[in-house]
């Protein structure tokens, strides 16, 4: 498939903003054996975008810190100082420790290991950032129309993590994705509630143009937005789409990408106190490639 000229110029100027920069973001990535990873980051040091860190079987992950840090986290699990020194010796844990305990900005998993074990490692090394209660993810889709969203752009949120999340999770994930929006489109967010709350009553964050309950035309297309929801900020502008739950955010995602010729980048894991991303295991060398940029991005936005 063609790449969609808005994702084109959108990644380029992801490049541009970590080019520039002296400092670059150092990224790990825990299955450092893997060609494809390999590959990926010789690339992504020789383009001047970041530092990775490639753990491999001959790592040595035997920090004492990541240890201490990983039993102060879970010993209220029934984790043991053994167990704790045990795990953080794991490859896919000692990364995330590295990126709790700031020797890391960010973390790429999930070439070789499954989304749950990515997501649980990093869940449990660095959780979820200060006033959030839950990770969830989102689609940055490109699509051919670029009278859509933001020059095209999109997020769809969530289609991968939360099956059924409640009418205060959504709100989060919500909050979470606008932040999604301002980062990686750097552009102010405009969140549509697909189906979440009675028109106009979503008022969680006053600083957000947000607004629902929503119907996707209303929320895409000036015209329709103008007719069923006047006055709206958001309606017809929408550059942020909250699906009711995963089953129609997932539906929604791949109808677009496959019946409307767009391009679904993704997922991005958003709500965790650090920058760590999931990949699939079908994954290229392009697709680490990108999902190190994205979380190179999202480390220079995350809290200090």
């Amino acid at each position: 498939m063609k790449l969609p000229d808005s994702a084109a110029e959108w990644f380029h100027g992801l490049v541009e903003q970590l080019r520039q920069r002296d400092k670059k973001p150092r990224i790990v990535f825990p299955e450092g054996d893997d060609p494809r990873v390999r590959d990926a980051c010789e690339r992504l040091g020789k383009d001047g975008l970041i530092d990775p860190i490639l753990i491999t079987k001959d790592t040595d992950c035997a920090d004492p810190r990541y240890c201490r840090h990983y039993f102060n986290r879970r010993k209220a699990k029934g984790v043991t100082e053994a167990q704790a020194a045990e795990i953080a010796r794991r490859p896919l844990y000692a990364s995330a420790l590295m990126v709790a305990v700031g020797d890391a900005h960010g973390f790429v998993g999930g070439a070789a290991n499954t989304t749950a074990e990515t997501v649980r490692a990093a869940l449990h090394a660095i959780g979820t950032a200060p006033g959030v209660h839950i990770v969830s993810s989102c689609f940055v889709m490109a699509t051919q129309a670029r009278s859509l969203g933001h020059n095209g752009m999109l997020v769809f949120a969530d289609c991968a993590i939360v099956v059924e999340p409640s009418g205060s999770e959504l709100a989060e994930i919500a909050i979470a994705t606008a932040g999604t929006t301002q980062a990686l489109l750097n552009t102010e967010p405009r969140v549509a509630l697909l189906s979440f709350s009675t028109k106009g009553s979503a008022d969680h964050r006053p600083d957000l143009s947000i607004d629902g309950e929503l119907q996707a035309d209303a929320a895409l297309i000036p015209a329709i937005g103008d007719s069923k929801a006047p006055g709206s900020p958001v309606a017809g502008h929408a550059n942020t789409l909250i699906f009711p739950n995963l089953s129609a955010g997932n539906i929604g995602y791949k109808l677009v990408e496959r019946l409307g010729g767009a391009m679904a980048l993704g997922p991005f894991l958003q709500g965790l106190a650090k920058p760590a991303n999931d990949l699939s295991r079908g994954c290229s060398a392009d697709d680490i490639y990108g999902s190190a940029v994205i979380t190179a991005l999202q480390s220079l936005h995350a809290p200090v």
